[in-house]
């Protein structure tokens, strides 16, 4: 499963429990000549907030996926700040992080 599908699944998880939750580009793009660089250097490819009002990150990755040393950073700034940051390789691990991680038991999903 490629990671894209991935990102997709877990938004829609996401989005059927009502998680105002966001797909999140990074890059770069020539324009007008010059290159313009968006979005954070390393941030998740899912962004939002939870019910509780947390910052949520979630980094999709496919089995054999690894974080690179900016997503490591940008996971270690959103912690350092109480934000919740999550690697997920399937909507069935964002779940399974839902279900086990005690940052989340405050969010009162019926998963």
């Amino acid at each position: 499963m490629s990671e894209s599908v991935i990102v997709a699944q877990c938004l829609e998880w996401l989005a059927l429990r009502r998680i105002f939750a966001w797909r999140n580009n990074t890059g770069a793009c020539k324009l007008d000549g010059r290159w313009l660089r968006y979005g954070h250097p390393g941030s998740g490819d899912i962004l939002g907030i939870l019910p509780n009002g947390l910052f949520l990150s979630v980094e999709c990755k496919t089995p054999v996926g690894r974080q690179s040393k900016p997503q490591k950073l940008f996971q270690s700034m959103v912690e350092k700040n109480g934000g919740v940051y999550l690697v997920a390789r399937s909507a069935a691990d964002l779940e399974r992080h839902f279900i086990e991680d005690p940052r989340l038991a405050s969010v009162g999903l019926n998963v």
